[in-house]
């Protein structure tokens, strides 16, 4: 590791710059004074300076999925993610919501098979698409949204996908069943074009 010190560089007859090695190969600042047209040698103003450092490196986009049973909750936390992630200066590409799983769960009475209760669950995802996190500020956002993860709101940080993309759409049953009459009556015809 250098010490800091100054150089001075000629860069013409009217320009010269202060070069001063703050740390090596980590940053240097740059002072450029640039002297009058007359030649009388005073300094001109402004003076310029110029940092140059590392590049911090940035994640890929990434997804926050949220899921939960209670919808209001899930709610108020993506919108709170949005907000946090905005506060600090992280770019929000996209929100979207995937269609609601629904499960049917029965208990049975204690050494039969005969149903004691049925209980009918919808549960609710909620994703949130963030763009060019920088490395050093992913950690610190992370650990504050997960600080106010709700009570029953699971969440989870991954790589946006395609098939991410694919699950946010409902399919359109009429328009599949259409598609496949269609196909069993022999395919669609081609039409010859108007000349």
């Amino acid at each position: 590791m250098s010490t800091a010190n100054d150089t001075m560089v000629p860069l013409g007859r009217k320009l010269e710059a202060y070069v001063t090695g703050l740390s090596w190969g980590k940053r240097y600042n740059l002072r450029v004074l640039a002297y009058s047209q007359g030649g009388d040698g005073k300094m001109s103003s402004p003076t310029w300076v110029f940092r140059m450092g590392p590049q911090v490196p940035l994640y890929e986009p990434l997804n926050v999925q949220i899921k939960s049973y209670d919808f209001t909750v899930l709610e108020t936390f993506s919108s709170y993610i949005h907000k946090t992630a905005e506060n600090m200066g992280i770019e929000v590409d996209d929100c979207w919501a995937t269609p609601c799983k629904k499960f049917k769960i029965q208990t049975f009475k204690p050494n039969s098979t005969q149903v004691d209760n049925q209980y009918y669950l919808n549960q609710y995802e909620r994703n949130v698409q963030i763009v060019d996190l920088p490395t050093t500020t992913a950690p610190i956002f992370f650990t504050i949204i997960q600080a106010a993860l709700p009570e029953g709101v699971e969440m989870k940080v991954k790589p946006h996908e395609d098939v991410d993309e694919e699950l946010r759409y409902v399919p359109d049953l009429e328009l599949k069943q259409l598609k496949s009459e269609l196909d069993a009556l022999g395919g669609p015809t081609i039409s010859k074009s108007k000349r």
